[in-house]
């Protein structure tokens, strides 16, 4: 009894209550695309792909990282956007706030390069249902690896890491935001859930090297807060729009069948919020 009193003090400040969704069940798109070196293409094809989504039903469309340029560090600089002046400087998210408003979704706009001054990010934009951008996280975690005779890739020679973690309240509940190699850091996820996050989107373009070792694998241990890591639906390699339903009512049936969020041991481990604490802290 001693131990289980300790729970709320694991996570500091205290995680917050999981807030009433908007919606009890929704339908969510994710969608696979085939990247060209031609960027007007990219954009037009991914107008297409959204509009499709809408059509199956989703409310909750979410594209891939890196949707309008193919993914090297040489492109980077090239097909970057200036997101904050938007308009005819970042017409990837133009067409993407265009469409969320006319076809009233929430939408995960994957992510594209960000020109920001001097500094290049990669950036995922969310738009609501009133094509307005609500969200847009800078990727935190840069993917720098080398495997010799196999990959070598390393990120951070154009990218700068994004300095904040990214959870926004939509139309479709609370989501936490991340982009692929992100999903490798479960101290992130542990922080959303803390946060309130009904789910979390990860849109990736893992390689082909690592991506199969622990693609799938990742995914699932990072749902464990949520839904016990069950796969809803999924697809391979190739071009593709998977649509699920999200059914939040299980969350509340699976946390109550198995209490862990109140088993913790507070008395031996923390998540400390960095940026959580130093808010409340100038309060």
């Amino acid at each position: 009894m001693a131990a289980s009193s300790k729970a709320e003090e694991s996570r500091v400040p205290p995680a917050l209550p999981l807030p009433t969704p908007p919606l009890t069940k929704f339908k969510i798109a994710l969608c696979q695309l085939l990247v060209t070196a031609d960027k007007e293409r990219n954009i037009a094809h991914a107008r297409k792909v959204i509009e499709e989504a809408a059509q199956k039903g989703a409310q909750l469309v979410v594209l891939p990282e890196i949707w309008n340029s193919p993914y090297s560090n040489a492109s980077f600089p090239v097909y970057a956007e200036d997101i904050d002046a938007g308009g005819d400087a970042s017409p990837s998210t133009m067409m993407l706030s265009e469409l969320s408003r006319s076809l009233q979704i929430t939408l995960v706009g994957g992510s594209i390069p960000e020109l920001s001054g001097d500094k290049l990010y990669n950036t995922c934009c969310v738009f609501g249902t009133d094509g307005k951008l609500k969200a847009k996280h800078r990727k935190v975690h840069l993917f720098d690896i080398d495997i010799p005779g196999q990959i070598t890739f390393k990120e951070s020679l154009t990218l700068t890491g994004g300095e904040s973690p990214t959870i926004v309240d939509t139309d479709v509940g609370r989501i936490g935001i991340g982009i692929c190699y992100d999903m490798q850091f479960q101290e992130l996820a542990m922080l959303y859930a803390a946060r309130g996050a009904h789910l979390i989107c990860y849109p990736g373009a893992f390689n082909m090297v690592t991506g199969p070792l622990h693609w799938e694998l990742v995914q699932r241990a990072r749902r464990w807060p949520w839904q016990f890591g069950e796969v809803l639906a999924t697809t391979e390699h190739d071009e593709a729009i998977v649509v699920a339903e999200i059914d939040y009512s299980l969350i509340d049936l699976r946390r109550t069948n198995l209490p862990f969020q109140k088993q913790r041991r507070g008395d031996l481990y923390q998540l400390l919020d960095v940026q959580r604490q130093n808010a409340e802290s100038t309060k």
